[in-house]
């Protein structure tokens, strides 16, 4: 099991920064992948940054390239999101989310889908004012 711990949420004006953490605890040893997704009200969840484990490759969606910067301190299992230039359309809730080693590698398009992803954190609010 692997429990996902996530903070640093909170409200902000536009142009505006936040930095969410995520601390991973558990059978922290087969991750594959972690990083963060988000869902606004009444949409889908969508990918938002994640970390390759054994490669360390970050990739990001298109819509935050250049404003958001995923970061991992491997001592302490956490990953972090620092995001700047919020934009109101960044407002969401956002998830953290882990993915276990499995009988394949992950390739890019298995890292950007939700269902690859085998624990959750219980999400933390961001809410960016114009």
């Amino acid at each position: 099991q692997v429990q996902l711990v996530e903070s640093g949420g909170g409200l902000v004006q536009s142009g505006g920064s936040l930095r969410l953490s995520c601390a991973a605890s558990g059978r922290t040893f087969s991750t594959a992948a972690m990083g963060w997704f988000r869902q606004a009200p009444g949409k889908e969840r969508e990918f938002v940054s994640t970390v390759k484990w054994s490669t360390n490759s970050i990739y990001y969606a298109d819509s935050v390239k250049g404003r958001f910067t995923l970061s991992r301190d491997n001592a302490k299992n956490t990953v972090y999101l620092q995001m700047n230039s919020l934009k109101p359309e960044d407002t969401a809730v956002y998830y953290c989310a882990l993915a276990l080693l499995g009988p394949r590698p992950m390739y890019y398009s298995d890292l950007t889908r939700a269902g690859q992803y085998d624990y959750w954190g219980q999400g933390t609010p961001v809410t960016v004012s114009s």
